[in-house]
């Protein structure tokens, strides 16, 4: 039986072995951090609940899914995690079949394409602004070498890949949609963030307000000491460039 709602991955990487998957779960919160065997997981959408095994990713937050035909599909993590529940999919059960597929392949679409071409769709929604030649070289006389020397190297930011210990500074608490949800995400924004070795200085990121973090009932200037992974990704609607994934062994200190 062939599955009409695929969005086959143009390109991926396969895990090498069942260690690599287990790892890659635990990162996107798809088995406990105790796991030590690999799991089959279950797709419920279009009117089907189909065992699924996940073989890959595209990207660090695009998951490659195989089912049993031998067919392979692009899917968010956390959208594969709600799967999982079972009371998943009561929202949605007035729906007839056609609008389920209308409208979540059409979410699953958006996102990969999102997160597939991200330097095209910034291209193509760049304005076109015309600057005229005596105002461009007054801005250059006014930009101060420092600071010019200041972007260039914070444009060169290279962040580590294994998790490290940091320090981040709660800057606001917010809301962001979910394209795989009714609801919106719950998110911290961080503000003095940095990493205590190698030293870096991040400056501003964002995690999931996890209900791990939920736990330490954090306020706005709280101070925690964590070890996390950081990861290139804007957060959506804000100019926020970097994202912490899994903070644990947190410790929170108040302000001064």
């Amino acid at each position: 039986m062939v599955h009409h709602f695929i969005i086959e991955p143009q390109t991926y990487t396969e895990f090498e072995n069942d260690a690599e998957q287990i790892e890659k779960c635990k990162e996107w919160g798809l088995v406990s951090e105790k796991a030590a065997k690999t799991k089959m997981f279950t797709y419920k959408g279009h009117g089907s609940q189909l065992s699924c095994s996940i073989i890959g990713f595209a990207d660090k937050m695009t998951a490659v899914i195989a089912f049993d035909n031998g067919q392979k599909h692009c899917i968010h993590p956390s959208y594969l995690k709600e799967m999982q529940a079972a009371n998943y999919g009561t929202k949605t059960a007035v729906l007839s079949e056609e609008t389920v597929v209308q409208e979540t392949g059409a979410e699953e679409l958006s996102a990969v394409l999102e997160i597939a071409m991200p330097e095209t769709a910034e291209a193509e929604a760049a304005p076109a602004v015309q600057v005229e030649e005596t105002e461009l070289q007054a801005a250059k006389v006014k930009a101060p070498p420092k600071e010019k020397a200041k972007k260039e190297k914070k444009a060169k930011l290279e962040l580590p890949e294994e998790k490290v210990k940091m320090t981040a500074t709660v800057k606001q608490f917010t809301t962001v949609p979910n394209n795989f949800s009714d609801t919106e995400d719950e998110v911290v924004i961080y503000e003095a963030v940095s990493i205590e070795e190698p030293a870096l200085a991040i400056e501003d990121a964002w995690s999931s307000h996890s209900a791990t973090l939920k736990k330490f009932e954090l306020e706005i200037g709280d101070i925690i000491h964590f070890e996390g992974k950081i990861v290139a990704k804007k957060l959506t609607k804000h100019p926020i460039p970097y994202k912490i994934n899994n903070p644990a062994k947190i410790q929170k200190n108040k302000p001064e």
